[in-house]
């Protein structure tokens, strides 16, 4: 854990680099918006939201985890201190599972609920889809994500390294399941049983609603299946997907980080 901010960045960097150079190698769509445009809004959001989480949360999960545990706080540390029996891989893989079905519930709440679906559409109104998009989220939504998920942490007492492991795992595949790529269907097929490949991914990203409104998941495909909200196909190709919201042409869905901050709070 004392390496833990080392461990976060560093597999961070490797998948969005490798990511971005087989994008750049062997792009699956072209992009209707010039690259320039669009790197400088979606990464620009990154900063913003980081600064706001920093100053309106200054304390990691991961250390919330760690004082949790340390005062005996939360369902598993509570269990643990009345039972020193159970197996510390048990409480790991539980808190993996709950953290990841939470997060499942997350997105799909907040495409549900219109209030949420304001903050949320800044993510969907990118007429591309690729890595950058991973990152392309409301300053406000990411505040709103760490307030669930410390609540959800300390309510399990998940412990630090199941903190740790679900938060790279979760930065890792939103990287690649937006990334603009298209595996060989040899790969794509068989991992498609376990994980939301791209060309699942896109399919949440598609400009019909019913799809838009499916293959929730950032990681596996379990929720999905198990609560009916799984599409196997789109209604078009992989290739002529038509991606972002029918609401925001073009020029606006990939407008300046200002007119992107600014996007929750009006009307269209």
């Amino acid at each position: 854990m004392t390496n833990e901010v080392w461990w976060r960045l560093g597999c961070f960097f490797s998948v969005l680099i490798i990511m971005m150079l087989l994008e750049w190698q062997k792009p699956a769509r072209r992009s209707p918006v010039a690259k320039a445009k669009r790197w400088t809004a979606n990464f620009g959001l990154v900063f913003a939201s980081s600064v706001l989480a920093r100053l309106t949360i200054p304390v990691g999960l991961t250390a919330v985890a760690l004082y949790n545990t340390e005062n005996t706080i939360g369902l598993f540390n509570q269990l643990f201190y009345i039972d020193t029996n159970i197996p510390s891989w048990l409480t790991l893989v539980l808190s993996l599972l709950i953290l990841d079905i939470v997060i499942y519930w997350q997105h799909r709440m907040f495409h549900l609920v219109p209030m949420l679906w304001r903050l949320h559409r800044v993510h969907h109104a990118d007429a591309h889809v690729d890595t950058s998009t991973g990152l392309r989220f409301h300053p406000i939504e990411i505040v709103l994500s760490i307030l669930i998920k410390l609540i959800v942490v300390t309510t399990l007492g998940a412990p630090a390294i199941a903190v740790l492991i679900f938060e790279i795992a979760l930065n890792g595949l939103a990287l690649f399941n937006h990334a603009n790529i298209r595996l060989p269907q040899a790969i794509e097929k068989p991992l498609r049983l376990l994980l939301m490949t791209q060309i699942l991914h896109r399919i949440h990203h598609s400009k019909v609603v019913k799809e838009t409104n499916s293959n929730y998941g950032f990681s596996v495909i379990w929720w999905d299946k198990l609560f009916g909200s799984y599409r196997s196909e789109a209604i078009k190709s992989d290739n002529e997907l038509d991606i972002g919201l029918v609401q925001y042409p073009e020029e606006k869905q990939n407008a300046s980080i200002l007119a992107l901050l600014a996007m929750p709070f009006k009307n269209k």
